[in-house]
């Protein structure tokens, strides 16, 4: 009885099956609906439904590595499908690793051995370092299991604008996303900043503008532009924990400035200004990061007046700018970016996979720092800078601002109170943003290596120190901190 015959005459058994596939290399069971391969979600699409039937085969094992899959035509006729569907399903398969295209033959089941995931690590980490906070983010927690996090949730954010702004992008002529871009970055971009940081009394052309793939290659360029093994450079004591790695890396040496309510402890940036004479001096002016608090008028006319007279430059991180909710002092504002050099991105507000940031800077710097991105990456991606182009553009950015605004405005007090009855002591009242710095009165490593235990992600005060020195702090996400869950264990925990 040939295979054909098998199949017509009865349905048959798995063991059927699988004695049936697994030793006939070349003349398989054809995908009759017998098989049902055509399955999937209610609206799906005749390629979705046909990989969806496929893959579960494969997953069963009922279709066996080695074994060869009808040829386009075959399986096209006994589905009523046409052959395009076929070529597309097959070709899928073989993108997600199930099949093998063999050229003259066919089609094959893939041997997967080397796709299996990887043995299961222990979730409690050792020690509690940088690259253990940023690689427990991108672990696979929901976001209110999350207080952590430097990002809002999800649902906080609005992915319609990412869908117009790409189906505006792609609309017309893609033919420039052949390319490589501007090495500046999309003109029409950079010309859309110089108006939004006007309206922030900065004043930068487009030539004085570079698109970076996010603060951190903004940051990663005037590192390597600036320092040299060896070199000190002043960061916020607390600060942002990635940029002291990053800086580490270098070879440079991060040097903490206490940070106060009202900006840093001025007295001792002078005594370390003296001290190291660093040629950079990393800072957030508007809803500092942890502390959620921001620079008086007064201290940063005193910045600017020590960078003058110790010849520093001056990096202002503004990432948070747009959550700000009234006017706010900027370095580059009062200094016009002749000393200090401005960054910010749209990671926090639009989407962290966009990678979308820039540099504003005095125009020769601007030039040198698009050569030295030239020799880092070449360009950044231009389909991102055009797609937040057009939710720049469009309108529809502001009004997503004062949504994100109202949201956090609205838990900020309510999480607050409820933290503080559980016993933690509020740095200062932040001023907007997401981000407050409390402090638990006990070890914060081991809080957090305990709450780990129970997949809560907590950021302590440690992390936060370009010398992790031990701390009581911790950085809460004002937008993921009011779990009842959370809540219960920080109060046993606390108790």
């Amino acid at each position: 009885m040939t295979m054909n015959e098998v199949v017509s005459t009865h349905f048959p058994t798995t063991e059927e099956k699988e004695s049936v596939i697994g030793h006939a290399a070349s003349a398989h069971a054809p995908l009759t609906k017998t098989h049902q391969p055509l399955v999937g979600e209610p609206g799906a699409t005749l390629v979705e439904r046909l990989v969806n039937g496929l893959r579960h085969r494969i997953d069963q094992r009922l279709l066996r590595p080695g074994s060869r899959l009808p040829s386009i035509r075959q399986c096209a006729d006994q589905h009523g499908v046409s052959r395009f569907t076929v070529v597309e399903a097959y070709e899928r398969l073989v993108a997600q690793g199930y099949l093998e295209s063999r050229r003259g033959s066919g089609f094959y089941v893939r041997e997967r051995h080397a796709l299996t995931a990887p043995p299961t690590v222990d979730p409690t980490p050792p020690t509690l370092d940088v690259v253990w906070l940023v690689r427990a983010m991108f672990q696979d927690l929901p976001p209110e299991r999350m207080p952590g996090s430097g990002l809002l949730p999800p649902d906080w954010l609005d992915s319609t604008l990412l869908g117009r702004g790409l189906r505006a992008t792609t609309r017309g002529d893609s033919t420039p996303l052949l390319s490589y871009g501007e090495p500046q970055g999309y003109t029409p971009l950079r010309k859309q900043l110089q108006v939004k940081l006007a309206e922030i009394e900065i004043a930068a052309a487009p030539e004085q503008i570079v698109l970076t793939a996010g603060v951190t290659q903004a940051l990663d360029l005037l590192a390597r532009q600036f320092l040299r093994p060896g070199d000190a450079v002043l960061v916020d004591d607390p600060g942002w924990f990635l940029m002291f790695g990053m800086f580490a890396a270098l070879g440079a040496r991060p040097v903490g400035v206490p940070r106060q309510s009202d900006g840093p402890d001025l007295a001792i940036l002078e005594q370390l200004l003296q001290e190291h004479r660093p040629p950079l001096y990393v800072t957030t002016s508007v809803l500092h990061n942890p502390t959620g608090t921001s620079l008086s008028s007064a201290k940063a006319f005193q910045i600017l007046r020590l960078a003058e007279q110790y010849d520093v430059l001056l990096i202002e991180d503004d990432i948070y700018a747009d959550f700000c909710e009234s006017s706010a002092v900027r370095l580059a504002a009062l200094d016009q970016l002749r000393r200090v050099i401005y960054i910010g991105s749209f990671s926090k507000t639009v989407a962290a996979n966009l990678r979308v940031g820039f540099i504003a800077s005095e125009p020769e710097l601007a030039r040198t720092l698009a050569d030295r991105k030239l020799l880092a990456a070449l360009t950044t991606p231009e389909l991102g800078e055009r797609v937040m182009y057009q939710v720049l553009a469009e309108g529809h950015y502001r009004k997503h601002i004062e949504r994100l605004r109202g949201r956090l405005a609205g838990r900020r007090e309510p999480v607050l109170s409820r933290l503080e009855q559980l016993g933690l002591r509020i740095f200062a009242d932040p001023q907007g943003g997401m981000f407050a710095w409390l402090d638990a009165g006990c070890d914060s490593h081991t809080l957090a290596a305990r709450a780990y235990e129970q997949r809560w992600l907590l950021a302590p005060g440690n992390l936060f120190s370009p010398g992790q020195l031990p701390s009581s702090w911790l950085r809460f996400n004002l937008a993921s901190s009011s779990h009842p869950d959370l809540l219960r264990f920080l109060e046993r925990a606390l108790g």
